[in-house]
């Protein structure tokens, strides 16, 4: 039973405002991406069908609502879009919320709640992961984007309830057969990575003992073979120091070897298939949801791969799936999942300081007219599965490198095989001895030296906040000032020392040289005076006073 309800609607206790009998109403839902209703009508339902009227469909997964967003009229038919229930978190703000150190689940009930105005929707995840993220002026849903994209998941929308989940789907064991048992199939192949037989080059052009990583058995009928370089950047020469700070060399390699073996191995599990992507237009009975798991016999391949559905079209007059995409290559993530919102809410928050934007114009300019320079001195080579940019011919004589492959962006000034000092690492990781940036948001910094304030930097603040968005604690080139609730502050610098002041800006207590000053004192137990004098209140049922004790 398809039902339409007014924009206002929360329970859906009832039939709504009319029991509806479109001629066509098709569902598509996508893993982590879109979720709408296609429906056609006759035009003479037309005034049910509104902007904002919420259409509720029976499906697989309960009865669904969606938002009408489209309308569109052509001859005596009606034809409309709806958005699932989820989009209308589009219609919440978050102006300014950070969540620190939370699993995903805590993730999503803070930012639910930090919304600019009570939202219906409830919020779950069984993502363990923990993590931290800073969400300033967004959507609540795209508050979610971020989180899917930072603690990974997938997203699960049932009306108003959000779930994120570690995984989604069921396992029957569908197995299909490649140009067998399959029909009305369009596929998409991608054999660039397909390998079976690697030799990886480790730190600093290291091999291993054995020199290749094989899969173990001919797959194909001709050999699929790479070179691949695999970086190391997690096994460090510290960690095997002894007390003398002198390093094991032979622990060192070993591991090193170990990690380069480990790290081939991997890269032949996940690259000895095609990367693949089918559509197939067919009803396939045990298929229920995004998810699914696929079992793929190909017919070039000599074993058979698993793969998930990653989008589906479901028929809600026919009751069935009747199309289905499948795939083992790595999905858009989040494509079109929320789209971009109203500019009102996008305001010039950030002010800048003209005397340090114009140093860094300086140094942008002279950082590009130094790439400038090298143009006509550069040399782009295409070498098996990395592409890299050099400075001088042949590859092997080159000092200046920039290694691209899918690891990331690699830069060396000690050759191909030497060591790549800064890099940007496929999972976001941007490895550098030196940054210079105009404008830097992040959610943590973790490093060693933090400097701020200096010739260099005159404007260097750091902030911090409670989760009240209230200024607890500021730092710059003053010291460090304290803001009290109460409207006291506290301030450590190098001109005054340590001092704190009342809400009215009086000095109620400071150091001085080798004396502490303070307006009032009060003390509750004793005072004690260079271990030789004791001051003691003392309180009997007659007197109150202070004893004074003379200590041994």
């Amino acid at each position: 039973m398809i039902s339409v309800y007014p924009p206002n609607e929360r329970e859906f206790a009832d039939n709504g405002l009319k029991i509806l009998k479109p001629t066509k109403a098709i569902v598509h839902k996508v893993d982590n991406g879109d979720y709408y209703l296609e429906l056609k009508d006759k035009i003479e339902n037309r005034e049910y069908y509104q902007s904002g009227n919420i259409i509720r469909v029976p499906s697989p997964w309960g009865k669904q609502g969606f938002r009408i967003s489209k309308i569109a009229i052509k001859n005596k038919e009606i034809s409309i879009k709806a958005n699932h229930l989820f989009y209308d978190t589009q219609n919440y703000v978050i102006e300014d919320s950070y969540v620190v150190e939370r699993n995903c689940n805590d993730a999503l009930d803070h930012l639910n709640m930090a919304a600019d105005t009570p939202t219906p929707f409830k919020t779950i995840s069984d993502v363990p992961t923990i993590h931290s993220y800073r969400c300033v002026r967004k959507t609540l849903g795209q508050a979610i984007s971020g989180v899917v994209k930072r603690w990974g998941g997938h997203l699960v929308r049932d009306n108003w309830k959000i779930e994120i989940r570690s995984t989604i789907g069921q396992d029957r064991g569908v197995s299909l057969n490649y140009g067998k048992n399959i029909i009305h199939l369009k596929a998409s192949e991608n054999w660039d990575k397909v390998c079976t037989k690697v030799l990886p080059v480790g730190k600093d052009g290291l091999l291993l003992p054995e020199v290749w990583v094989s899969y173990g058995e001919e797959l194909y009928d001709i050999p699929y073979t790479k070179i691949v370089s695999f970086a190391q950047g997690d096994i460090k020469s510290e960690d095997y120091e002894d007390k003398d700070q002198k390093v094991d060399e032979a622990a060192y390699k070993e591991a090193l070897i170990n990690n380069l073996r480990i790290q081939a191995k991997n890269y032949l599990n996940e690259n000895c298939v095609p990367k693949v992507e089918y559509t197939l237009e067919a009803y396939i009975k045990d298929v229920s949801d995004v998810g699914d798991t696929i079992y793929v016999n190909h017919p070039k391949c000599k074993l058979q791969f698993t793969t998930n559905v990653v989008s589906l079209d479901y028929d809600v007059i026919l009751g069935r799936i009747t199309r289905i995409e499948f795939g083992n290559f790595q999905s858009g993530g989040l494509k079109d999942l929320v789209k971009s919102i109203d500019s009102k809410i996008d305001e010039k928050v950030v002010q800048s300081i003209d005397t340090n934007i114009a140093s860094l114009r300086r140094e942008l300019t002279e950082a590009t007219n130094a790439i400038r320079d090298k143009l006509g001195e550069s040399y782009v080579i295409y070498d098996g599965d990395r592409i890299l940019v050099v400075d001088k011919l042949p590859k092997e004589e080159a000092v200046n490198v920039i290694m691209i492959n899918s690891g990331g962006i690699g830069f060396s000034q000690t050759g191909i095989n030497g060591i790549f000092n800064s890099a940007w690492s496929i999972d976001g990781t941007l490895d550098m001895q030196q940054v210079n940036v105009i404008n830097l948001v992040c959610d943590m910094i973790k490093g060693g030296v933090l400097k701020l304030g200096s010739n260099l930097n005159q404007s260097g603040v750091i902030e911090l906040y409670d989760q009240a968005n209230t200024l607890i604690c500021q730092v710059d080139m003053d010291g460090i000032t304290m803001f009290c609730k109460d409207g006291r502050t506290i301030k450590i610098n190098a001109d005054e020392g340590f001092v704190g002041y009342a809400s009215d800006g009086t000095k109620i207590y400071w150091v001085s040289q080798k004396e502490f000053h303070m307006k009032r004192s009060v003390v509750e137990d004793e005072i004690t005076i260079a271990n030789g004098l004791r001051f003691i209140p003392i309180n009997t049922d007659t007197n109150q006073g202070i004893g004074i004790v003379a200590m041994a």
